[in-house]
Protein backbone atom coordinates (compact mmCIF):
# COMPACT_ATOMS: atom_id res chain seq x y z
CA UNK A 1 0.00 0.00 0.00
CA UNK A 2 1.36 3.44 -0.96
CA UNK A 3 2.06 5.89 1.83
CA UNK A 4 0.37 9.24 1.79
CA UNK A 5 2.44 12.40 1.90
CA UNK A 6 1.52 12.94 5.55
CA UNK A 7 2.52 9.39 6.54
CA UNK A 8 5.76 9.72 4.60
CA UNK A 9 6.70 13.02 6.24
CA UNK A 10 5.70 11.66 9.67
CA UNK A 11 7.90 8.60 9.15
CA UNK A 12 10.75 10.82 8.00
CA UNK A 13 10.30 13.06 11.08
CA UNK A 14 10.34 10.05 13.42
CA UNK A 15 13.51 8.75 11.80
CA UNK A 16 15.06 12.21 12.07
CA UNK A 17 14.25 12.42 15.80
CA UNK A 18 15.72 8.97 16.39
CA UNK A 19 18.90 10.04 14.57
CA UNK A 20 18.31 7.71 11.65
CA UNK A 21 19.69 9.16 8.44
CA UNK A 22 18.21 8.33 5.06
CA UNK A 23 20.12 5.75 3.06
CA UNK A 24 19.08 6.94 -0.39
CA UNK A 25 17.77 10.00 -2.14
CA UNK A 26 14.23 9.95 -3.46
CA UNK A 27 13.46 8.44 -6.86
CA UNK A 28 12.49 11.90 -8.10
CA UNK A 29 15.83 13.35 -6.98
CA UNK A 30 17.68 10.40 -8.52
CA UNK A 31 15.89 10.89 -11.83
CA UNK A 32 16.73 14.61 -11.81
CA UNK A 33 20.41 14.08 -11.08
CA UNK A 34 20.67 11.28 -13.67
CA UNK A 35 18.98 13.45 -16.29
CA UNK A 36 21.30 16.37 -15.51
CA UNK A 37 24.46 14.24 -15.66
CA UNK A 38 23.29 12.63 -18.92
CA UNK A 39 22.70 16.06 -20.45
CA UNK A 40 26.18 17.19 -19.39
CA UNK A 41 27.72 14.06 -20.92
CA UNK A 42 25.74 14.53 -24.13
CA UNK A 43 26.90 18.11 -24.58
CA UNK A 44 30.50 17.29 -23.68
CA UNK A 45 30.46 14.59 -26.36
CA UNK A 46 29.07 17.10 -28.86
CA UNK A 47 31.79 19.61 -27.93
CA UNK A 48 34.42 16.90 -28.48
CA UNK A 49 32.97 16.17 -31.90
CA UNK A 50 33.02 19.85 -32.82
CA UNK A 51 36.61 20.24 -31.58
CA UNK A 52 37.67 17.23 -33.68
CA UNK A 53 36.07 18.77 -36.77
CA UNK A 54 37.74 22.10 -35.96
CA UNK A 55 41.12 20.36 -35.70
CA UNK A 56 40.63 18.72 -39.10
CA UNK A 57 39.62 22.04 -40.68
CA UNK A 58 42.65 23.81 -39.22
CA UNK A 59 44.92 21.14 -40.74
CA UNK A 60 43.21 21.61 -44.09
CA UNK A 61 43.72 25.40 -43.93
CA UNK A 62 47.40 24.88 -43.05
CA UNK A 63 47.79 22.66 -46.13
CA UNK A 64 46.17 25.27 -48.33
CA UNK A 65 48.48 27.94 -46.94
CA UNK A 66 51.44 25.73 -47.81
CA UNK A 67 50.09 25.44 -51.37
CA UNK A 68 49.77 29.23 -51.56
CA UNK A 69 53.38 29.63 -50.41
CA UNK A 70 54.53 27.31 -53.21
CA UNK A 71 52.51 29.31 -55.76
CA UNK A 72 53.96 32.57 -54.45
CA UNK A 73 57.49 31.15 -54.83
CA UNK A 74 56.67 30.19 -58.44
CA UNK A 75 55.35 33.69 -59.16
CA UNK A 76 58.43 35.25 -57.55
CA UNK A 77 60.67 33.09 -59.74
CA UNK A 78 58.68 33.66 -62.95
CA UNK A 79 57.69 37.33 -62.56
CA UNK A 80 59.99 38.76 -59.89
CA UNK A 81 57.03 39.29 -57.55
CA UNK A 82 54.18 37.35 -56.05
CA UNK A 83 52.00 40.43 -55.73
CA UNK A 84 49.14 39.32 -57.97
CA UNK A 85 45.58 40.65 -58.18
CA UNK A 86 43.57 37.51 -57.54
CA UNK A 87 40.48 38.97 -59.21
CA UNK A 88 41.93 39.44 -62.70
CA UNK A 89 45.50 38.05 -62.57
CA UNK A 90 47.24 41.43 -62.99
CA UNK A 91 50.82 41.40 -61.77
CA UNK A 92 51.58 44.31 -59.44
CA UNK A 93 55.26 45.00 -60.09
CA UNK A 94 57.33 46.90 -57.56
CA UNK A 95 57.34 50.71 -57.97
CA UNK A 96 61.00 50.97 -58.96
CA UNK A 97 60.40 49.31 -62.34
CA UNK A 98 56.67 49.55 -62.84
CA UNK A 99 56.65 47.86 -66.24
CA UNK A 100 56.58 44.27 -67.37
CA UNK A 101 59.72 42.86 -68.94
CA UNK A 102 59.06 42.52 -72.65
CA UNK A 103 61.76 39.84 -73.20
CA UNK A 104 59.28 37.32 -74.55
Amino acid sequence: MAKTKKESSTTAKIKELKGIKPEKITDEQLNKVQKTVNEINKFQLEIGSIETKKHQLLHHVAGLRDELTVLQAEFEKDYGTYDINIQDGTINYPKENGKADKKD
